[in-house]
Parts: C-alpha cells; sequence; structure tokens
C-alpha cells in the first residue's frame, strides 16, 4: 500500500486533494498536484497528497486524545482509535482496551482522558502507513444535530444585516452526514449549493438547564464540519437535510487539547481558491452561551452535535455568486482540527 502521509505542520500546511470521478474509485484516484498559493498569515505550502494527512498537524508521534472511527482494508468492522498530533501513529483502543468501537458509545462511557493518555504511553503505536485504515465520519448517528445561523460578525456584515440579539437556531439530521473524504451528491433540484465551514462542538455529557460556568465541561470535543445547503429548496429545513450534506472529521479532538476554542482560524477552498476565511472569535454567541442557552428548553445528550455558525464569504453573499456545481473540490480546515476535502458530484439516484 503507498503511504498514506506526508506532514502538515502548523506554519507550512501541506494540502492533498482526491480528483476522482465517481464513488467507487474515490480512494484509488487521488494523485498529487500543488496549490501555487502562499499565505503569509496563515504560513501555507501547500502540496496535496493523500487521504490521511487530513490527520496530520506537527510533529509529535504519540497517540493523543484524537479520535478516527474507521476500517481496515477488506473488513466491514468498525473499529476506534487515537492518532498522534503528526498523523504517522495511531493505537486502536477498541481493540486493546474496553472503549466501544463505536465513538458514540464510547462518548457515553466517559473515559478519563488523562488515565487514557497515560495507558496509550504502554501501548504499541503503529504507523498508520501499515495500518491504511479507511477513514469513516467520527459520529454517524447522533442523537441531535443543532446548527446557529448568522453567529459571526462578518457574515452578518456582508448581508448587511444587524447583529442578533438572540440566537436563531436550525436542525439538520443523521441522514446528511458523510465523511471527509467522501463525495456529496448534487442533487438535480438544487441548482445553489452553498457551503459553510463550521466548527462542531460535540457533547459528552447529559445536561438540563446548564450554567454559562459549568457548559464547557459538558463538552467532549470538537470537529471540522461543512454544512451544505440548497438555498432554492427550503434552506430551513429540506435544503439543509439532504442525503451527504453533512460531511464532518476527519477526527474529533477532545476538549483536553484545544485550550482556546474561540482563538482558531477557519477557511473553505473550493477549486484551490479561498472562499472563506474567518476566526472563531467572530462568534457573535460563544460555544458556552449556545449550550446554556440550548439546555434551557431541552436535554443534550452525549454525542449531540451543535454546529456554531460559519464566516463570511458564502456563495449566495459572494458577488458574483459562486454557488456548487458538479466536479467542484472544496476543502475545509480549521487551525488544530484537521481538514476534509470533498468532490462534488452528480446525483446519480
Amino acid at each position: 500500500m503507498k503511504a498514506f502521509l506526508s506532514n502538515i505542520r502548523s506554519c507550512g500546511t501541506k494540502w492533498w486533494a482526491p480528483l476522482m470521478a465517481n464513488k467507487e474509485h474515490l480512494a484509488e484516484q487521488l494523485t498529487r498536484h500543488r496549490l501555487g498559493r502562499n499565505s503569509q498569515r496563515k504560513g501555507l505550502s501547500q502540496q496535496l497528497t493523500t487521504p490521511l494527512e487530513a490527520l496530520k498537524l506537527c510533529d509529535h508521534e504519540q497517540p493523543k486524545c484524537r479520535f478516527i472511527q474507521y476500517r481496515r482494508a477488506n473488513e466491514q468492522v468498525k473499529r476506534l482509535g487515537m492518532v498522534s498530533e503528526d498523523g504517522s501513529k495511531m493505537v486502536e483502543l477498541s481493540n486493546v482496551t474496553c472503549a466501544s468501537p463505536s465513538m458514540l458509545d464510547f462518548i457515553r462511557q466517559q473515559y478519563c482522558m488523562k488515565s487514557l493518555l497515560h495507558s496509550v504511553q504502554h501501548m504499541q503505536a503503529r504507523d498508520v502507513d501499515a495500518v491504511g485504515p479507511k477513514l469513516l465520519p467520527p459520529l454517524e448517528t447522533p442523537g441531535k444535530i443543532i446548527g446557529v445561523d448568522c453567529n459571526y460578525r462578518d457574515n452578518c456584515y456582508e448581508q448587511r444585516i444587524p447583529i442578533p440579539r438572540e440566537p436563531a437556531f436550525y436542525v439538520k439530521f443523521p441522514t446528511t452526514i458523510t465523511g471527509a473524504l467522501d463525495i456529496i451528491a448534487a442533487h438535480a433540484p438544487g441548482k445553489r449549493i452553498d457551503y459553510g465551514c463550521q466548527l462542531a462542538v460535540v457533547m459528552g455529557k447529559r445536561c438540563r438547564n446548564v450554567s454559562l460556568k459549568e457548559a464547557l465541561n459538558n463538552v467532549f470535543g470538537y470537529m471540522v464540519v461543512q454544512d451544505i445547503v440548497a438555498r432554492d429548496w427550503n434552506s430551513m429545513l429540506g435544503g439543509r437535510s439532504i442525503d451527504s450534506f453533512l460531511p464532518l472529521g476527519p477526527i474529533i479532538v477532545h476538549r483536553c487539547h484545544v485550550p482556546d476554542v474561540n482563538n482558531l482560524w477557519i477557511r473553505t477552498l473550493v477549486n484551490g481558491k479561498v472562499r472563506q476565511s474567518g476566526h472563531t472569535r467572530n462568534m457573535i454567541f460563544k460555544i458556552d452561551a449556545l449550550i446554556h442557552r440550548l439546555s434551557n428548553y431541552m436535554t443534550l445528550c452525549p454525542g449531540d452535535i451543535i454546529l456554531t455558525g460559519t464566516p463570511a464569504g458564502s456563495a449566495a453573499h459572494s458577488d458574483p455568486s459562486t454557488f456548487l456545481k458538479p466536479g467542484d473540490l472544496v476543502e475545509t480546515e480549521i487551525q488544530n482540527l484537521g481538514k476534509m476535502c470533498n468532490k462534488i458530484i452528480e446525483d446519480c439516484e
């Protein structure tokens, strides 16, 4: 098996992109190419390589609380693993510990991360190249997926609307979920397909009426999502809930590795061009406030996902409009949380 990984560094990020013709040959058609764009602010050095490069962030080789769901080649068994910060090493938790192979069940088990990190130091970490895992969505069947609209100041400015005084929530359904390297199907009735990179919160505990002070203590971790929406459908329900319209992953990073979730850059590229470049400090309603508000009128459960909004640059508010079309390649990244790469294809069903 060809090597799956190349280094991604915070001040010299290497990019990858799959070039594929259809669903069946996604992995086989990943090839190398370069994007000739440098960013002084982010220090990008973009060389696109292979699938699990999404897991690589810096040079540490000890597996950390960065969780993946995967299958081995020629297997259908779902497995749970932890990967190192540089993405080169991994351990399979579901084979050597009491951890459930299901991420959702693992979250419900409420493992002590300090103890888990200590145990991992005594496990044999394997090269990711040797394992050759096929990435799955980190969460496939969450109980709830709740998003908040217009939660970035720059997003409100580009729409020329006032800063909201109260958060406006919407829902998506688990059937929209797809993986960090999977295709997005452009369903025929939807002609105005928009993108929106978002930071997703994964709840770790069952909570109700939680205070602002305690809100973040109920979080399990964070991950990258791309909230796809068909603007010419009912965008608050139907247009957001189409199959494959919620790529997420490639990993869930436990909150112990994200000391300041309000200080992360976030961006979307389409065909190698930056469409969104924002920062989580520009959120209007911070994560603790969203959890506090939601828990006032519903019970939040382990594995529930909260989408925290998207920065400026979406297709609907660009001039001219830049809606997605079959053949487009959407790359999504959040600092320290990983990156995704999804191809838009014609819906073949």
